[in-house]
């Protein structure tokens, strides 16, 4: 794949001293890694604060990365442990997450979508959502990280395996219950609610 050679281009950069190198990484995963630890942490300056150290810690640990994975997964994996420990630390738990009708607008069909956004339609969505979040964040840490990196993140399971340090048939498996888990408890919150 080219991103992942261009990315063991850079890291191969690195290793021989180029910093500059490391920047352009940077530059390339900041946002996506933003993202990622905006599912644990909700304060702008924390998930900035925690990325950054993310990347540190990836810095130093760079000279030991033999591309064994794609470097984004890597770097995944060590900004997932980074916002988990960043939450330990400051003896606070990982929070339900929260996605605004507005973010709809960065998905594909998002014009189509905008259209049909009455008022009525945003609260039904918005429960629906508030739903989604509760049943995600209810699951076990390992059935919710093999869901959140498939789903939201769209990662192959074959990069869930690695990032997750764990055989594909279980990250199948784990996949296959977390979706099950949250359609069942879907159907529970909303036969309650009707």
């Amino acid at each position: 794949m080219i991103v992942e050679n261009s990315d063991w281009l850079l890291v191969q950069r690195v290793q021989q001293g180029d910093n500059r190198a490391f920047d352009l990484l940077v530059l390339k995963y900041q946002n996506k890694l933003g993202s990622v630890v905006s599912r644990y942490i909700r304060d702008h300056d924390e998930i900035k604060d925690v990325v950054q150290d993310a990347f540190i810690k990836a810095y130093k640990a760079l000279p030991n990365f033999r591309g064994e994975s794609a470097f984004y997964t890597w770097v995944y994996r060590i900004a997932i442990n980074t916002a988990k420990n960043y939450l330990m630390a400051k003896s606070r738990k990982v929070p339900q997450w929260d996605v605004a009708v507005e973010d709809a607008h960065s998905y594909d069909g998002s014009e189509r979508l905008a259209d049909t956004l009455t008022p009525e339609n945003a609260l039904a969505t918005k429960q629906l959502e508030d739903q989604l979040y509760k049943a995600i964040a209810a699951l076990p840490d390992d059935l919710k990280t093999a869901l959140t990196l498939r789903e939201f993140d769209g990662l192959s399971y074959e990069e869930i395996a690695i990032a997750m340090d764990t055989p594909i048939g279980t990250v199948r498996s784990r996949i296959f219950r977390a979706r099950a888990s949250v359609d069942q408890e879907i159907h529970h919150l909303s036969s309650k609610s009707a």
